[in-house]
């Protein structure tokens, strides 16, 4: 997911004055509860891999442990086997009011080979100011902040409305989580959604979208010492990888450049054909696999109908047949920058840290994507961690950002709940 490869640069702004007091729901937050969350999380291997099972369950049953501590009303819902989605709903008592949603997901990505890794991929180890580990930005520390964010507001004080924290499965695979979420009757009634990802300070309003597509490659087998008789998915495979550059060209010009999701690519990722241990055989099928990500304002059925017209176009000329598959079509999202529930981030981040922040765009999808998508629940994308750590060996995140997000986490809700300014005292930051 995903500002500089490495890492967040924390925001700079005027220094706090000495008579700053912030609003105890900022004050109270309890920040090394939510490093040692955090830490509790990364430390369980929930690893989203092909076929796996029970992935999520060890780091649900922690959160749900502590739910039920602070008497949260919560319900478990296995989504698929060994794969649950853990929902609290924490009431205001404060009357009639908005709902606030704070989401995140407790898959991770493999580690890779832990060989590669100067730590221990499970060790959650703090080292120089850094929380080390797989999930420690992608995002088992956003969710370990929001919860604490929502903890510290309830402690403070009765709030009106009410908060949903969505703990979602997989993220990392095809979204099952979220998707299920957004069928659910509590959907409906939530009116804005922080996704807690890591975005480097970002306040991240947009989203670029993602088409995968494969492409199967049909030609003819034959001897490689006789190339007239075959039809090469692998020649195919190549002209098909030169022909997409052209269809990112016209992508380009077609849709133009959004200020902050940048421009639509057309990635190939995956070119297959043939066996390493016949070089003397012409395979008779390949696959060319397809990354596509898009911007606000892209037409994904234009789109995916140029890929295919190339594919077909390039195939013919060594008499091979494509056929062209949809694996997964996330459409591309903005939220406006001044809907409630983007102004409330502004404004909690601002009080945190003495200035306003920036707005960017989320790389890739993220399960904001979805609720977007299928339940229209306006999403927007602010979390610890670096934009571009994710997914990266040592992998990790600056352990005083997991409070400082806490604090902004319990500020923005407080500021979408009550509908007004923050009461911010005589305070001009609260670090």
């Amino acid at each position: 997911m995903h500002s500089s490869p490495t890492g967040p640069t924390r925001p700079t702004g005027p220094d706090a004055p000495s008579h700053v007091t912030p609003p105890s729901y900022v004050s109270g937050a309890d920040e090394e509860a939510a490093v040692a969350l955090a830490r509790e999380l990364v430390r369980l291997r929930t690893v989203n891999a092909e076929g796996a099972t029970d992935v999520e369950r060890p780091a649900a049953e922690v959160v749900t442990r502590l739910f039920r501590r602070f008497g949260w009303e919560h319900e478990v819902v296995e989504v698929a086997p060994g794969r649950p989605n853990v929902v609290a709903v924490v009431e205001g008592g404060g009357g009639d009011g908005p709902t606030l949603m704070f989401e995140g997901h407790i898959d991770v990505v493999t580690e890779g080979d832990a060989a590669d890794w100067s730590v221990d991929p499970y060790g959650a180890e703090i080292r120089d100011g850094k929380l080390w580990g797989r999930g420690a930005a992608d995002m088992k520390s956003g969710v370990a902040a929001m919860i604490y964010g929502v903890r510290a507001l309830q402690e403070a004080g009765p709030f009106p409305g009410r908060i949903v924290l969505g703990v979602l499965c997989d993220e990392e695979g095809m979204m099952l989580g979220a998707k299920a979420f957004a069928a659910s009757p509590l959907a409906a009634e939530v009116d804005g959604v922080v996704v807690c990802e890591p975005e480097g300070y970002e306040v991240c309003t947009s989203a670029r979208g993602g088409i995968r597509l494969r492409l199967g490659l049909t030609g003819a087998m034959a001897h490689g010492a006789m190339p007239q008789e075959a039809r090469s998915p692998v020649v195919a495979g190549a002209r098909i990888v030169a022909a997409l550059a052209g269809v990112q060209e016209w992508a380009e010009e077609r849709y133009g450049t959004h200020r902050h999701a940048g421009r639509v690519t057309v990635t190939p990722t995956v070119l297959r054909a043939g066996d390493p241990s016949q070089l003397n055989v012409i395979p008779g099928h390949g696959l060319v696999g397809v990354d596509v990500r898009t911007i606000p304002g892209t037409d994904h059925a234009e789109l995916i109908g140029r890929v295919r017209r190339a594919a077909e176009e390039a195939a013919r000329e060594a008499g091979v047949t494509v056929e062209l598959a949809v694996v997964d079509d996330r459409p591309a999202i903005e939220t406006p920058e001044d809907h409630p529930v983007v102004a409330g981030l502004v404004a909690a981040h601002s009080l945190v840290h003495g200035e306003a922040p920036a707005f960017g765009a989320v790389p890739g999808t993220t399960d904001g994507t979805i609720l977007t998508r299928d339940a229209g629940l306006p999403t927007v994308v602010y979390g610890p961690g670096g934009k571009w750590i994710a997914h990266q060996k040592d992998e990790y995140v600056e352990v005083r950002e997991i409070g400082e997000y806490t604090r902004v986490y319990a500020a923005a809700a407080h500021h979408f709940l009550t509908g007004g300014p923050l009461n911010t005292g005589t305070a001009e930051s609260a670090r």
